[in-house]
């Protein structure tokens, strides 16, 4: 098993720097995000901004070989789902926008989901519990939690509402690379797992289905949908763990009451 990489103060603090950054892409996305828009224009508005106005790198282009900069995950595709210039957004979609960002050699990750005007009132409860989840997961980190806490936190909220947890695709540690250890699983058991210290940054990005939880990738050996083609939501954030609990490097303006 790799080794969890412990930042330092300064490389927090490019950490953060690069999650700032990527909090104004969805900032200037919550302008275009409309039903109409082809997906194909979003990935490329999201690619212009990091590149010309940000003067950054976005990391998910190229990596493992993929030419995209974000990934756009539409209804029952739980990720990795490829833009598209056939694909425009429908009054009805929920979407998930998943976007890495690198500035000065370090790398942040985030996603938000976004619901259309008259998505079903099914799928705009999928997303704010999908929402809460990741947030008691987060809730659970600080110093001297275990992972397994932060898993067992999300599964509870998730399962309580009546949803499943995608267990085929976990949370992970990043800094210079994008995927480090550790594995951050969306389900566990209190008390389990890595303990969490200081300087230790990861991403929670909880999948949770309306139906069940198993899943399929599709031909292109990218998008992967729910195997019952129920809806699908997640959300992503980058986590630090800092001396007295947690700080969320990619947090938006519209959550700054959320981070305690």
């Amino acid at each position: 098993m790799s080794k969890v990489i412990v930042k330092s103060a300064e490389e927090q603090a490019l950490m953060r720097q690069a999650g700032q950054l990527l909090t104004r892409v969805f900032d200037m996305l919550d302008g275009i995000v409309k039903p109409g828009i082809t997906t194909m224009a979003i990935n490329d508005a999201v690619e212009r901004f990091i590149v010309d106005e940000l003067k950054a790198r976005p990391a998910s282009k190229g990596q493992y070989g993929y030419r995209y900069v974000l990934n756009v995950s539409v209804n029952d595709v739980v990720c990795h789902g490829m833009p598209s210039v056939r694909y425009r957004l429908k009054k009805t979609d929920i979407i998930n926008l998943d976007i890495t960002l690198e500035k000065n050699g370090f790398i942040s990750d985030s996603s938000k989901m976004y619901v259309m005007p008259e998505a079903p009132v099914a799928a705009r409860k999928l997303v704010k519990t999908t929402y809460e989840a990741m947030w008691q997961g987060i809730g659970m980190v600080r110093p001297g939690a275990r992972l397994g806490d932060v898993g067992a936190a999300i599964q509870a909220c998730a399962e309580a509402a009546g949803y499943s947890i995608v267990k085929d695709y976990c949370g992970h540690g990043i800094g210079r690379d994008m995927h480090e250890a550790p594995q951050v699983l969306h389900y566990g058991r209190p008390g389990t797992g890595l303990e969490l210290k200081p300087g230790m940054i990861f991403t929670i990005e909880p999948m949770i289905n309306r139906g069940g939880p198993q899943v399929k990738t599709l031909k292109d050996g990218w998008t992967v949908v729910t195997r019952d083609r129920s809806l699908s939501a997640q959300w992503e954030h980058t986590i630090l763990v800092t001396d007295t609990g947690y700080e969320v490097l990619t947090l938006r303006f519209d959550e700054q009451h959320r981070e305690g």
